[in-house]
C-alpha cells in the first residue's frame, strides 16, 4: 500500500533538495498554478506563461541543492518567476530582432540546463515527427501556431470534435514514444507538460 506523505513546506523543500522525485512532484502540483498566474499577470500571454512554468521547474530541479536554504519560498517563487518572465521576454525579443533560433540563445542556460533541455526537445521533436500526418498537422497548429480548436477545424475543413480526437491521439502517441526514450525526471516534465500545458488540465 503506497505511503501518503504529508509534507510541511520546509520539509518539502528539504526533500526536493535531497533529490526526492515524489516531493518534487508534490512541489510542482502545489505551485504550478501560482507560477502561471504570476507570469500571466506580467505578460498577458498564455504561451509565455506556459513556457515560464516549464523553465522554472527545470531550474528548480537542477538547483535543488539550494532549496533547503530558502526561508520564504513564496517570496523566492515570486522573484524567480518575475526574473524568468523578464528573461524570457528579452530572449524572445532578441530572437525576433536577430532571426536566430532559440537553440542559439545559450547564454540563458547553464551547461547542465542546456543538456537536459536539448534532450527533452530532441525526444519531443522525434515523437512529433513520428505522428501520422493529420495528427502532426493538428498538433503543430494548436501548440506551435497557438490556434484554437475551432480555427483549426475551419482551416482544415474538419469537425471540431475530430480535431479534438486527433490531438488527444497525438498526445497519447507522443507520451508512449517518450516512455522508452526519456529518463524518469525528463519523462515527468514531459507528462506534466502535456497534462498542464497542452491539455489544459491539472497535472495532479
Amino acid at each position: 500500500m503506497p505511503l501518503q506523505i504529508a509534507y510541511t513546506e520546509k520539509g518539502l523543500l528539504y526533500q526536493v533538495s535531497e533529490g526526492d522525485e515524489i516531493a518534487f512532484r508534490e512541489l510542482f502540483c502545489k505551485y504550478k498554478n501560482r507560477i502561471y498566474s504570476i507570469a500571466f499577470r506580467l505578460t498577458r500571454s498564455a504561451f509565455v506563461s506556459e513556457e515560464v512554468v516549464q523553465d522554472i521547474f527545470l531550474h528548480i530541479w537542477i538547483r535543488r541543492s539550494k532549496l533547503s536554504q530558502v526561508e520564504d519560498f513564496d517570496a523566492y517563487l515570486f522573484v524567480t518567476t518575475r526574473n524568468e518572465v523578464y528573461r524570457t521576454l528579452k530572449r524572445i525579443a532578441r530572437q525576433r530582432n536577430s532571426g536566430r533560433p532559440a537553440s542559439e540563445e545559450t547564454d540563458q542556460f547553464s551547461a547542465d540546463e542546456n543538456l537536459l533541455y536539448k534532450d527533452f526537445v530532441m525526444v519531443l521533436q522525434k515523437a512529433i515527427e513520428r505522428l501520422p500526418y493529420r495528427q502532426r498537422q493538428i498538433y503543430r497548429l494548436i501548440k506551435e501556431k497557438e490556434l484554437k480548436r475551432d480555427q483549426v477545424a475551419a482551416r482544415l475543413h474538419l469537425d471540431p470534435e475530430t480535431v479534438k480526437s486527433h490531438l488527444a491521439q497525438a498526445m497519447r502517441n507522443i507520451r508512449a514514444y517518450c516512455l522508452t526514450h526519456l529518463d524518469l525526471f525528463l519523462l515527468f516534465l514531459l507528462i506534466s507538460y502535456f497534462l498542464f500545458v497542452v491539455a489544459g488540465l491539472p497535472g495532479c
